[in-house]
């Protein structure tokens, strides 16, 4: 007599047991447990397929795999920081699970006053809006993080001193105690510890740990930024010896591209050259006027192996973070400037994208290789565009021929960029000069020169190619995601833009065409910076993640960065994913146990996370620089353009200058303003005057303060479609002009 087969266990029975043996079980102990033999084993595959199609289990690490629980509709949580836009970022508090964190998005901070910081408990009440992925309002503060604070140290008030916080959002002064200063001076920033209360009292007392330096120093706005940032600035004594330990391998198993001319294109000032580029006429008959094009990049991957300390330290980091005065790199200076820096004439170790494309531009092939390279010439932007343009003519012919083959390439993947709908916003960078003895020489546009985007179109393809070749060979990567413009965010951007008479796309849904047409239709406008930043402001923020979402604003189905591993967490993992898949070496993306890492989820979450902290203490010393440049101006007057609308007033941006800042609604003409969000006004209810997104205003500078790189100023215009207050009906016709305004009748 045989043997009956074992039933197979329900959906909820593989959770239970799930539940039970969290993060230590895969199909193979699912299949033990329940008996499972034979042909049931494929029935089981597609029941834990529909599990994770639905949500309810996902994979942990490796092949082991865990079961998923939505948060609470109320969750105490953590704030974590900030995102790149300045919004509150947190997390679950007492997570045990083997999933990822949720990410939490504060929206609503309730009624709480002040706003919560980094640190700080809180109970939120959670809505979804997507895989692990939640919006947050605040119920109430559990507990404010004893943590420390930067700021000014300052001996007037006597009996010891106070600190004012150099973050301006926080509007907090800390109280010193003589024996809490230790040596600290009159102007110090420094770095201290929040202590509890006395019984009874309202103020907040503080202890000095650590000066930092001068307030008033040249170079003083980086530091603050690093520290109030909590940018890691000291490596391990490990991995500064790992570095110095470090030599170029040799030839064995590695393409020689010695003979080739590449060459690296940077600014000026670069730091590092870890990208160098070539293209050819593709000499392929089948490929008429087709290009083939190398991009090589530095085998950050042989030096940085998986698990030492100079990974541990590149990780903690995730990238690099640059300032107007100086750079915090991801790796040690003898790697980052020496060994993985691709200087002229020097044999350098990198591994290369053969990448092939037709007259199209379209992406045809690639191949990847491991490679020994030394590149012809180190060059910056202004120097290839003079060669774009016709000009320079000491350059020796070979290089202006092969700069002349980077152009002809450049222009046919341009057409494909344009072809494909890529978002071509116009957003203005600044740059800020220092002179020698750190103070601001100058601020200026950033140019965007054809040599920018050259280098710009050869890297994005490498990292297509590189997506590719990892999604091919089944390997874990780590890609670079931009997901579409939210519901919400495309319906706040589509009503405003209907109440200027554009018409954007389908109601709640934007494509990247869509954008396009409307930054068309703008271009050369007034309202041009204005629709610029709300099509800005509109888009998802690009982060890392394994699960290939496309890139929205580059309109690619899929996009990994594989192009900067001097300075990207990112890329190295990429680079060694692709050492894995094309088995280039025993140095790829390999996990504590030898295989290949499968879950790079919390890793995507962490490098997404430096990345903003970085964005934001660059940004932040930005602003002190500028704050510095423009504190002996006070009074004087300047011309802006409004490019926030609040309830307390209106942000601005300072023509030429680009530096922003507050007109507190208090300095508005007489009146009481009311704040219309939807159309990104302040309407006076008794004059009619409004000041609105877009508008460009004069004023004149109330307050520059270095230390938090505030900036306020005081109007001088008196906005728009003026109307005189308290008139009678029938002297107070209005009449509509050309453009539709209403104004009030002159006399």
């Amino acid at each position: 007599m045989s043997k009956s087969k074992a039933p197979l266990p329900g959906m909820d029975d593989i959770i239970a047991f799930l539940n039970d043996n969290p993060g230590k079980v895969g199909k193979r102990e699912i299949a033990r447990a329940f008996h499972i033999k034979g042909d049931d084993r494929a029935k089981l595959k597609d029941m834990l397929k529909e599990l994770k199609s639905s949500g309810k289990i996902e994979k942990s690490s490796g092949k082991k795999m865990v079961s998923t629980d939505a948060l609470p509709e109320t969750c105490p949580c953590e704030i974590t920081g900030t995102d790149s836009d300045g919004e509150l970022v947190a997390r679950p508090l007492n997570w045990d699970k083997k999933t990822p964190k949720p990410q939490i998005l504060i929206t609503d901070l309730g009624r709480l006053r002040p706003a919560p910081k980094e640190g700080d408990l809180v109970v939120l009440k959670l809505t979804p809006k997507g895989k692990r992925f939640y919006h947050g309002k605040v119920v109430r503060r559990l507990s404010e993080k004893p943590n420390r604070v930067v700021g000014l140290f300052d001996t007037t008030s006597g009996k010891g001193g106070r600190i004012l916080s150099v973050d301006r959002r926080l509007h907090q002064n800390y109280i010193v105690d003589r024996d809490h200063a230790g040596k600290a001076r009159n102007g110090d920033v420094v770095i201290a510890e929040v202590l509890d209360s006395a019984f009874g009292s309202t103020a907040r007392h503080a202890k000095v740990v650590e000066v930092i330096g001068r307030a008033d120093a040249p170079r003083a706005a980086s530091l603050i930024a690093l520290h109030l940032h909590g940018i890691p600035t000291e490596f391990s004594e490990e991995a500064l010896k790992q570095a110095e330990k470090s030599k170029l391998p040799d030839m064995k198993k590695r393409a020689d591209l010695r003979d080739i001319p590449l060459v690296t294109i940077d600014g000026e000032d670069a730091r590092d050259f870890d990208d160098a580029v070539f293209a050819e006429p593709d000499t392929d008959k089948k490929n008429k006027d087709g290009f083939h094009l190398i991009v090589a990049i530095a085998d950050v991957a042989y030096f940085v192996r998986p698990h030492t300390a100079l990974d541990d330290c590149a990780k903690e980091r995730g990238n690099s973070v640059y300032f107007p005065d100086r750079c915090v790199p991801m790796l040690p200076e003898k790697l980052s400037a020496d060994l993985c820096s691709l200087k002229p004439n020097e044999d350098r170790p990198c591994l290369a994208a053969h990448l092939w494309i037709n007259k199209n531009g379209k992406l045809i092939r690639h191949k990847f290789v491991r490679a020994m390279m030394r590149s012809a010439a180190r060059l910056n932007y202004h120097e290839v565009q003079k060669v774009f343009d016709g000009n320079l003519p000491e350059m020796n012919n070979d290089l202006r021929r092969h700069l002349s083959d980077l152009k002809s390439a450049y222009q046919v993947l341009a057409q494909a960029r344009q072809k494909r709908g890529a978002l071509e916003l116009d957003v203005i960078e600044r740059e800020i000069e220092l002179d020698n003895k750190g103070q601001v020489r100058s601020i200026t546009p950033r140019e965007r020169l054809d040599s920018h985007k050259t280098v710009e179109e050869f890297m994005i393809l490498a990292n297509v190619a590189a997506a590719e070749t990892l999604e091919e060979y089944d390997v874990p990567a780590m890609y670079r995601v931009h997901e579409a413009p939210s519901a919400e965010k495309a319906v706040a951007l589509q009503s405003f833009l209907a109440t200027i008479g554009i018409k954007a796309g389908k109601l709640g849904k934007l494509q990247s065409d869509d954008l396009n047409k409307i930054l068309d239709k703008v271009r050369g406008t007034p309202r041009a910076a204005m629709v610029n930043k709300l099509v800005l402001r509109s888009q998802s923020q690009a982060r890392y993640s394994p699960e290939n979402l496309g890139h929205f604003g580059l309109a690619l189905e899929r996009y990994a960065h594989f192009t900067s591993p001097i300075r990207r967490y990112a890329d190295l993992l990429v680079h060694r994913g692709l050492i894995s898949a094309l088995k280039l070496g025993n140095d790829g993306l390999i996990d504590e146990d030898g295989d290949l890492t499968a879950d790079l989820e919390d890793l995507g979450d962490h490098i997404s996370a430096t990345e903003r902290r970085a964005a934001a203490a660059e940004r932040d010393a930005e602003e002190r620089y500028l704050s510095a440049y423009l504190k002996d101006r006070i009074g004087e007057r300047f011309g802006g353009v409004i490019n926030g609308v609040s309830r307390f007033g209106l942000f601005v941006t300072v023509d030429d200058i680009g530096a922003e800042g507050l007109i507190p609604i208090s300095s508005l003409p007489n009146d009481y303003y009311v704040h219309d969000e939807e159309r990104h006004r302040l309407f006076g209810s008794s004059t009619g005057n409004t000041f609105e997104l877009g508008e460009h205003v004069f004023m004149t500078l109330a307050e520059a303060s270095p230390i938090t790189g505030g900036l306020l100023f005081h109007i001088l215009t008196n906005g728009q479609n003026k109307r005189p207050a308290n008139k009678p009906k029938k002297q107070n016709k209005r009449k509509k002009d050309k453009k539709g305004a209403r104004r009030s009748k002159r006399k």
